[in-house]
């Protein structure tokens, strides 16, 4: 290499400053960022190839129509997970309002805008929390491969998100479901109507009439798959927005203890707001793929 080629090549990095024009520290959390996008992105490729290769896969619309506070009988498909998504959305604003007053040396706009930020979070997870806890707990009543008709919650296990069953075939499951089985399924019906019937003292043929009379919707078993896909990734998720919350709260404390200005600049929150908008963007995607599609 001649002499000219070398001093041209040192007139771009010499060795001792990276020629990305940002630190090392940003350099590597970028690398990881791309790291952690392939692990989300084979997730989601290995759940588009089952989701489009198996047969009555949940619709979206039934799995994910509560609210809090609404009632058993309220049907707002998406509502609740547009909140989450807004909520989110929100928290990445307010993270690049911090990064903003990071630049101008601005510590108490940092903390202000930290603090929104980590309630974000909190409010997100809190949200998940109550989906969760709602599918897992949900009572959904599904025919088993048997024939019979059962009350079937949501779980990595258990999916009564199928084909919805017509009318024929849910009086015709009801005759051979056992008695047990009729028990639970009238029970739903009576906490999800509120009116008193001692569905434990009636006959077979007592709650057929009863289950029969209540206008019930049953569907047929779903792939497996949904949840175990669905609890997954979601909470593979869930777990980067704790982190998330767990870093801003140490960049809180370290704003709050002056180590920032003591170092004359803020890119440690810059750097934890780079990972906070990769979670952000990585939620597209887990909502396009769970709740839209």
């Amino acid at each position: 290499m001649s002499t000219a080629a070398v001093q041209q090549g040192t007139k771009w990095w010499s060795g001792g400053r990276s020629p990305f024009n940002a630190s090392y520290g940003k350099v590597m959390m970028w690398y990881f960022l791309m790291s952690d996008a392939f692990t989300f992105g084979a997730f989601l490729i290995s759940y588009g190839t089952i989701r489009f290769s198996v047969n009555n896969w949940a619709d979206p619309n039934h799995v994910f129509n509560a609210f809090p506070f609404t009632g058993h009988d309220a049907n707002l498909p998406l509502a609740f997970v547009s909140l989450m998504t807004f909520i989110l959305i929100a928290s990445s604003v307010t993270m690049v309002l911090a990064v903003h007053e990071g630049h101008n040396m601005n510590r108490k706009g940092v903390e202000k805008y930290m603090i929104m930020t980590i309630i974000g979070g909190l409010a997100f997870l809190s949200c998940q929390a109550w989906e969760w806890t709602h599918l897992l707990t949900g009572e959904h009543v599904a025919m088993l491969s048997d024939g019979t008709l059962s009350v079937l919650p949501t779980t990595v296990k258990s999916n009564p998100w199928g084909a919805a069953l017509p009318h024929e075939a849910i009086a015709a499951a009801l005759q051979t479901t056992p008695h047990n089985q009729l028990t639970e399924i009238a029970g739903t019906l009576h906490h999800a109507g509120g009116e008193a019937h001692n569905v434990a003292a009636m006959s077979n043929a007592e709650l057929i009439k009863f289950i029969e009379s209540s206008d019930l919707h049953a569907s047929n078993t779903g792939p497996i798959a949904f949840g175990g896909y669905f609890f997954g990734i979601t909470g593979f998720h869930g777990f980067h927005v704790f982190s998330g919350v767990v870093i801003n709260l140490v960049m809180l404390a370290k704003t709050r203890m002056g180590h920032f200005d003591q170092r004359g600049h803020y890119e440690m929150i810059e750097k934890a707001g780079l990972y906070w908008h990769f979670v952000d963007l990585v939620w597209v995607f887990v909502f396009l793929c769970f709740y839209l599609i």
